[in-house]
Protein backbone atom coordinates (compact mmCIF):
# COMPACT_ATOMS: atom_id res chain seq x y z
CA UNK A 1 0.00 0.00 0.00
CA UNK A 2 1.43 3.36 -0.88
CA UNK A 3 1.81 5.18 2.45
CA UNK A 4 1.43 8.70 0.74
CA UNK A 5 0.06 11.50 0.60
CA UNK A 6 1.22 12.27 3.98
CA UNK A 7 -0.56 14.83 4.33
CA UNK A 8 -3.67 15.09 2.56
CA UNK A 9 -4.92 18.49 2.86
CA UNK A 10 -5.54 21.38 5.18
CA UNK A 11 -8.73 23.15 5.64
CA UNK A 12 -9.06 26.92 6.63
CA UNK A 13 -11.42 27.35 10.32
CA UNK A 14 -13.00 30.51 9.57
CA UNK A 15 -15.23 30.53 12.37
CA UNK A 16 -12.35 30.84 14.37
CA UNK A 17 -11.29 34.12 12.53
CA UNK A 18 -11.85 37.38 14.17
CA UNK A 19 -11.37 39.66 11.31
CA UNK A 20 -10.59 38.82 7.30
CA UNK A 21 -9.10 42.19 7.26
CA UNK A 22 -5.63 42.14 9.20
CA UNK A 23 -2.84 40.42 8.09
CA UNK A 24 -2.58 36.74 7.21
CA UNK A 25 -6.05 36.78 6.97
CA UNK A 26 -6.70 39.35 4.65
CA UNK A 27 -4.09 37.84 1.86
CA UNK A 28 -6.42 36.60 -1.27
CA UNK A 29 -5.78 32.76 -0.96
CA UNK A 30 -5.92 33.40 2.97
CA UNK A 31 -9.27 34.95 2.73
CA UNK A 32 -10.87 32.43 0.03
CA UNK A 33 -9.19 29.81 1.29
CA UNK A 34 -11.42 26.76 2.61
CA UNK A 35 -9.98 23.32 1.87
CA UNK A 36 -6.63 22.44 -0.06
CA UNK A 37 -5.73 19.24 -1.48
CA UNK A 38 -2.33 17.83 -1.68
CA UNK A 39 -0.72 15.46 -4.72
CA UNK A 40 1.07 12.42 -2.83
CA UNK A 41 4.10 13.69 -4.75
CA UNK A 42 4.82 17.11 -5.36
CA UNK A 43 2.52 19.70 -5.10
CA UNK A 44 3.89 23.30 -5.91
CA UNK A 45 3.06 26.51 -4.86
CA UNK A 46 3.22 29.45 -8.00
CA UNK A 47 2.81 32.99 -8.31
CA UNK A 48 3.69 36.51 -7.62
CA UNK A 49 5.86 37.74 -4.47
CA UNK A 50 3.20 38.57 -1.96
CA UNK A 51 0.59 36.29 -2.83
CA UNK A 52 0.83 34.36 0.11
CA UNK A 53 3.05 31.25 -0.92
CA UNK A 54 5.54 31.51 1.84
CA UNK A 55 2.46 32.76 4.33
CA UNK A 56 0.68 29.29 3.96
CA UNK A 57 4.69 27.23 3.58
CA UNK A 58 4.95 28.29 7.02
CA UNK A 59 1.85 28.12 8.51
CA UNK A 60 1.78 24.32 7.13
CA UNK A 61 4.99 23.82 8.56
CA UNK A 62 4.03 24.92 12.04
CA UNK A 63 1.18 22.47 12.17
CA UNK A 64 3.32 19.60 11.16
CA UNK A 65 6.04 20.71 14.23
CA UNK A 66 8.82 22.39 12.47
CA UNK A 67 10.55 25.92 13.95
CA UNK A 68 9.34 28.81 11.93
CA UNK A 69 12.92 29.33 10.52
CA UNK A 70 13.13 25.77 8.99
CA UNK A 71 15.69 22.77 9.52
CA UNK A 72 14.33 19.50 10.32
CA UNK A 73 11.68 19.35 13.80
CA UNK A 74 14.55 19.34 16.15
CA UNK A 75 15.93 22.09 14.87
CA UNK A 76 14.72 25.16 17.80
CA UNK A 77 16.31 28.68 18.06
CA UNK A 78 15.11 32.44 17.98
CA UNK A 79 14.99 34.71 15.33
CA UNK A 80 13.56 37.77 14.87
CA UNK A 81 11.44 36.88 11.97
CA UNK A 82 7.43 37.22 13.17
CA UNK A 83 5.32 33.73 12.86
CA UNK A 84 2.18 33.77 11.20
CA UNK A 85 -0.77 33.28 13.26
CA UNK A 86 -2.28 31.47 10.23
CA UNK A 87 -0.88 27.84 11.87
CA UNK A 88 -3.17 28.28 14.34
CA UNK A 89 -6.17 28.42 12.65
CA UNK A 90 -5.83 25.69 10.25
CA UNK A 91 -6.00 22.01 10.28
CA UNK A 92 -4.14 19.57 8.87
CA UNK A 93 -5.55 16.24 7.64
CA UNK A 94 -3.02 13.35 7.89
CA UNK A 95 -3.16 9.47 6.70
CA UNK A 96 -2.96 7.13 8.85
CA UNK A 97 1.00 6.80 7.77
CA UNK A 98 3.57 8.64 9.04
CA UNK A 99 6.59 9.70 7.35
CA UNK A 100 10.39 8.75 8.93
CA UNK A 101 11.81 11.69 7.91
CA UNK A 102 11.38 15.36 7.88
CA UNK A 103 12.39 18.89 6.57
CA UNK A 104 11.38 22.64 5.84
CA UNK A 105 14.30 23.97 3.79
CA UNK A 106 13.48 28.12 3.71
CA UNK A 107 15.57 30.00 1.61
CA UNK A 108 15.11 33.45 3.59
CA UNK A 109 16.48 31.67 6.53
CA UNK A 110 19.16 28.81 5.58
CA UNK A 111 21.93 30.72 6.53
CA UNK A 112 20.80 30.82 10.32
CA UNK A 113 19.72 26.96 10.07
CA UNK A 114 23.72 26.61 9.00
CA UNK A 115 24.82 28.65 11.70
CA UNK A 116 22.85 26.61 14.30
CA UNK A 117 24.18 22.55 12.52
CA UNK A 118 27.81 24.42 12.96
CA UNK A 119 26.87 26.23 16.92
CA UNK A 120 25.57 22.46 17.76
CA UNK A 121 27.98 20.23 16.12
CA UNK A 122 26.33 18.44 13.94
CA UNK A 123 27.51 17.94 10.41
CA UNK A 124 27.13 14.68 9.64
CA UNK A 125 23.87 14.90 7.90
CA UNK A 126 25.17 17.40 5.84
CA UNK A 127 28.17 15.51 4.70
CA UNK A 128 30.50 16.27 7.27
CA UNK A 129 31.06 19.46 6.16
CA UNK A 130 29.67 22.97 7.27
CA UNK A 131 27.42 24.72 5.31
CA UNK A 132 28.72 27.85 5.53
CA UNK A 133 32.24 26.40 3.46
CA UNK A 134 30.10 26.06 0.77
CA UNK A 135 28.53 28.15 -2.19
CA UNK A 136 24.76 28.56 -1.49
CA UNK A 137 23.83 25.86 -4.32
CA UNK A 138 26.41 23.64 -2.98
CA UNK A 139 24.63 24.22 0.43
CA UNK A 140 21.31 23.48 -0.69
CA UNK A 141 22.67 19.84 -3.06
CA UNK A 142 24.10 18.88 -0.13
CA UNK A 143 20.67 18.86 2.17
CA UNK A 144 19.11 17.77 -0.57
CA UNK A 145 21.28 15.03 -1.73
CA UNK A 146 22.41 13.99 1.85
CA UNK A 147 20.45 15.64 4.63
CA UNK A 148 16.75 13.87 3.02
CA UNK A 149 16.92 10.59 3.47
CA UNK A 150 13.62 9.76 1.70
CA UNK A 151 10.48 8.09 3.71
CA UNK A 152 9.99 12.03 3.95
CA UNK A 153 7.83 15.23 4.35
CA UNK A 154 9.70 17.95 2.92
CA UNK A 155 8.90 21.41 2.21
CA UNK A 156 10.60 24.14 0.03
CA UNK A 157 9.92 27.66 0.24
CA UNK A 158 11.42 29.46 -2.70
CA UNK A 159 14.75 27.65 -3.29
CA UNK A 160 15.86 29.92 -6.13
CA UNK A 161 18.39 31.63 -5.34
CA UNK A 162 20.55 28.70 -5.07
CA UNK A 163 19.95 27.03 -8.28
CA UNK A 164 21.70 28.18 -11.72
CA UNK A 165 19.64 26.28 -14.17
CA UNK A 166 22.27 23.07 -14.20
CA UNK A 167 22.04 23.08 -10.77
CA UNK A 168 17.82 22.73 -11.33
CA UNK A 169 17.85 19.58 -13.29
CA UNK A 170 20.27 18.07 -10.76
CA UNK A 171 17.50 19.10 -7.90
CA UNK A 172 14.88 17.95 -10.31
CA UNK A 173 16.90 14.26 -10.64
CA UNK A 174 17.47 14.58 -6.59
CA UNK A 175 13.34 15.53 -6.31
CA UNK A 176 12.22 12.18 -8.75
CA UNK A 177 14.78 10.07 -6.38
CA UNK A 178 12.61 11.46 -3.06
CA UNK A 179 9.26 10.81 -4.61
CA UNK A 180 10.54 7.24 -5.75
CA UNK A 181 11.58 6.88 -2.21
CA UNK A 182 7.99 7.65 -1.04
CA UNK A 183 8.37 10.87 -0.24
CA UNK A 184 6.04 13.91 -0.65
CA UNK A 185 7.08 17.52 -1.25
CA UNK A 186 5.57 20.95 -1.08
CA UNK A 187 7.63 23.20 -2.69
CA UNK A 188 6.69 27.04 -3.49
CA UNK A 189 8.90 28.48 -6.63
CA UNK A 190 9.35 30.50 -9.81
CA UNK A 191 11.31 28.00 -11.66
CA UNK A 192 9.27 26.46 -14.75
CA UNK A 193 12.24 24.00 -14.54
CA UNK A 194 11.67 22.45 -10.91
CA UNK A 195 7.75 22.91 -11.75
CA UNK A 196 7.77 20.44 -14.75
CA UNK A 197 8.22 17.27 -12.48
CA UNK A 198 6.02 15.02 -14.34
CA UNK A 199 2.20 14.90 -12.85
CA UNK A 200 3.10 17.61 -10.26
CA UNK A 201 -0.34 19.71 -8.80
CA UNK A 202 0.07 23.25 -9.15
CA UNK A 203 -1.87 25.53 -7.29
CA UNK A 204 -1.51 29.57 -8.69
CA UNK A 205 -1.75 31.75 -5.82
CA UNK A 206 -3.48 35.40 -7.19
CA UNK A 207 -5.66 37.81 -6.06
CA UNK A 208 -8.84 35.34 -6.72
CA UNK A 209 -7.47 33.38 -4.04
CA UNK A 210 -5.82 29.74 -5.42
CA UNK A 211 -6.93 26.80 -8.16
CA UNK A 212 -5.36 24.27 -10.03
CA UNK A 213 -3.58 25.11 -13.01
CA UNK A 214 -1.61 23.26 -15.84
CA UNK A 215 1.85 23.49 -16.19
CA UNK A 216 1.12 25.48 -19.50
CA UNK A 217 -1.03 27.87 -18.30
CA UNK A 218 2.08 28.87 -15.96
CA UNK A 219 3.01 32.83 -15.96
CA UNK A 220 6.30 31.33 -15.73
CA UNK A 221 6.27 28.67 -18.49
CA UNK A 222 4.68 31.25 -20.76
CA UNK A 223 6.87 33.70 -20.10
CA UNK A 224 10.30 32.12 -20.36
CA UNK A 225 8.76 30.47 -23.24
CA UNK A 226 7.97 33.65 -25.14
CA UNK A 227 11.72 35.32 -24.25
CA UNK A 228 13.77 32.53 -25.00
CA UNK A 229 11.78 32.07 -28.71
CA UNK A 230 11.26 36.11 -29.27
CA UNK A 231 14.16 37.76 -27.13
CA UNK A 232 14.74 40.58 -29.71
CA UNK A 233 11.11 41.49 -30.03
CA UNK A 234 10.50 41.75 -26.42
CA UNK A 235 14.15 43.24 -25.68
CA UNK A 236 12.98 45.79 -28.14
CA UNK A 237 9.75 46.55 -26.85
CA UNK A 238 10.98 46.44 -23.26
CA UNK A 239 14.02 48.86 -23.68
CA UNK A 240 12.28 50.97 -25.88
CA UNK A 241 9.46 51.22 -23.36
CA UNK A 242 11.97 51.87 -20.59
CA UNK A 243 13.73 54.82 -22.67
CA UNK A 244 10.64 56.45 -23.32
Amino acid sequence: MNPKPYLRSIELNRESIESFEEFPFSVPVVRELDRLEFHPDVTFFVGENGSGKSTLIEAIALGMGFGAAGGTRNVRFETTESRSRLSEHLKLVRSIAKPEDYYFLRAESFYNVATYMDSVGYLGGYGGQSLHERSHGEAFLATLNTKLRGKGFYLFDEPEAALSPQRQLTALAAIHQLVENDSQLIIATHLPILMAYPSAKIVLFDETGLREIAYEETENYAVTRDFLNHRERMLHHLLEDEDD
